[in-house]
């Protein structure tokens, strides 16, 4: 037997090779390799001039497939006829509905275990959250009953959460799940490290909504800011997050695509 291999055979082989390989690149793509294996999606807010639906369908168009839906397009008031035909949506366009916020939480009991039951119903894992002081009690039990997680949100300078000490002082001697929504904007903004921020809380940063901004700390094209946001993903690489990087584009309300896809762009240089 031969061990001559004939040109016809070697590039036949070559060719199945080829084939195997664009399929592996391909199933890669679809697991969010492009991301570095983050679950790279859009806080639904970036489309919030459109109904949920057309979202949805815009998040598919941007080869997305996880979301962090903004409650003014999926509020918890929908019925059970409505949460249905939203999944069978969420199923139909391949995206996961992984997080939804921001939320407020109070020190009304009943109210906040309905938002836990929407979410529960609703297969969403984190809950991006602005909670009173006086709520974190009552979050306590109904994250270990739900076991769904609170991502406090901090939302720039002046916010009662701006900082990462006082969150840090408010998680003190609280459940696990309850963590921190790392907006790089707002915590920017508020003259707060990102880097420093994901050590901090480590295991327990539940969300990303990832923003750049400029010198004067205004929102702009994700990659053309100040933010050292490779330093700030190999951050949260260290701390081993699993949870939802939710794009959150806030300029040009009524044509966002352009500015989201120049931002995926760059992320994906960035992290591919």
């Amino acid at each position: 037997m031969t061990n001559v291999i004939s040109r016809r055979h070697f590039l036949s082989r070559l060719g199945a090779a080829g084939a195997a390989l664009a399929l592996s690149r391909a199933s890669h793509a679809a697991e969010g390799k492009p991301y570095g294996g983050f679950k790279m999606g859009l806080q639904s807010y970036s489309l919030r001039a459109f109904p949920f639906e057309k979202a949805v369908a815009m998040i598919k168009e941007l080869g997305l497939h996880y979301v962090e839906a903004f409650p003014g397009q999926l509020p918890t008031g929908l019925t059970p006829e409505q949460r249905e035909k939203t999944l069978a949506l969420l199923k139909e366009n391949n995206v996961r509905l992984i997080a939804w916020g921001v939320q407020g939480f109070g020190n009304n009991a009943e109210r906040n275990r309905a938002t836990f039951e929407f979410a529960k119903a609703m297969g969403i894992e984190t809950i991006t959250a602005d909670p009173t002081p006086d709520s974190f009690d009552n979050l306590d039990k109904l994250v270990e009953e739900f076991r769904i997680n609170i991502a406090i949100h901090p939302h720039g300078p002046g916010h009662r959460w701006a900082k990462v000490d006082t969150i840090l002082n408010a998680l003190k001697d609280h459940h696990k799940r309850i963590g921190i929504c790392i907006d790089t904007g707002h915590l920017a903004r508020a003259g707060e490290d990102i880097v420093q921020a994901v050590n901090a809380f480590k295991e327990r940063v539940y969300g990303v909504h990832l923003k750049d901004v400029n010198e004067e700390k205004r929102d702009v094209i994700i990659g053309t800011g100040k933010l050292d946001l490779p330093a700030f993903f190999k951050a949260l690489k260290s701390v081993r997050f699993n949870g939802i990087i939710a794009l959150e584009y806030e300029l040009d309300v009524n044509n966002p695509l352009p500015g989201i896809k120049q931002s995926l762009d760059y992320l994906r240089k960035t992290l591919g």
